[in-house]
């Protein structure tokens, strides 16, 4: 990978912490002489003398890094807008878990120092795509680093659906929903719902039924080009798209989930480690005190 010349910032909102750190960063990014476009919606809260405003769009276009600042859901979001430009995204922690944003704030100078003189790890993210059907023509769709849930939205109730692996029927079931989840979600929402965990590395999608009406339902991970649809029964539930783009369904809708082209190139520093984020994120490893 070539070295970085120009940088983006996008960083959360409503956060001083955030700014703090953008503030660390940008000055960091100035002194080794890069060029730093600051994305508009955090610059009105920052000082506007050393730095170049621009959209998420424009720095899509014009960077060859961008840095997130924030939690991993700040992540997700920008990783949906760039990764149709195919530009490294590195995150700096500054919410909760941290799978994603995986360098400590106080680590800024160090860790993104490495990073820059180009001592780094690489990893590619797949996103999946998922389209609705109804009648035969598109009517929504959108994308999801993390996971797609088919869901009954706000009210407590089941719903149900007809499950297909390619043309292939696999069950119909009555739950509270259905997650289709990456290798990067698996540590997501997928966990909580009783899912594997999967490596980033692998190709292969996990479908994690949601509290289904039955004693047999279990987990099932599917090779990564495996279109999956499901076919809407007698409900109107709802689609999300990593917990942050919702599209709405009808009886008798198409939903069709599948692994998109595009691909997110993920940084990490040199000494990242999955199994260990999974000790210290997840708490593996701890022993019950006496």
């Amino acid at each position: 990978m070539k070295p970085f010349e120009t940088v983006g910032i996008i960083g959360r909102l409503g956060s001083e912490l955030v700014l703090h750190s953008v503030s660390v960063l940008q000055q960091l990014l100035l002194s080794r002489q890069l060029k730093v476009l600051v994305d508009d919606e955090i610059s009105q809260h920052l000082d506007h003398s050393a730095m170049q405003v621009a959209s998420r769009k424009q720095i899509g276009e014009q960077c060859d890094l961008v840095v997130v600042i924030g939690g991993d859901g700040s992540l997700l979001g920008v990783a949906r807008a760039m990764a149709r430009h195919d530009i490294p995204i590195l995150g700096i922690n500054r919410g909760k878990l941290g799978f994603l944003t995986d360098i400590h704030p106080d680590e800024i100078e160090e860790k993104v120092g490495e990073v820059l003189d180009g001592h780094y790890q690489v990893e590619q993210r797949f996103l999946l795509a998922v389209n609705v059907y109804r009648g035969g023509d598109l009517i929504a769709s959108g994308s999801a680093l993390n996971d797609v849930v088919i869901n009954s939205g706000r009210s407590a109730r089941m719903i149900n659906f007809d499950l297909y692996m390619g043309d292939a029927y696999v069950y119909s079931q009555d739950s509270d929903g259905l997650i289709v989840s990456t290798p990067t979600g698996s540590t997501a929402y997928a966990l909580s719902g009783g899912g594997p965990i999967m490596h980033p590395g692998l190709d292969a999608i996990a479908i994690v039924p949601m509290f289904p009406h039955t004693l047999s339902a279990r987990p099932t991970v599917v090779n990564g080009n495996t279109e999956i649809k499901v076919v809407i029964g007698d409900c109107h539930p709802y689609i999300s798209c990593d917990g942050q783009v919702h599209l709405n369904t009808a009886p008798g809708d198409e939903v069709k989930i599948s692994k998109k082209s595009e691909q997110l190139t993920l940084l990490h520093p040199q000494d990242h480690d999955f199994y260990a984020a999974c000790r210290d994120k997840l708490g593996w490893s701890e022993r019950l005190s006496d």
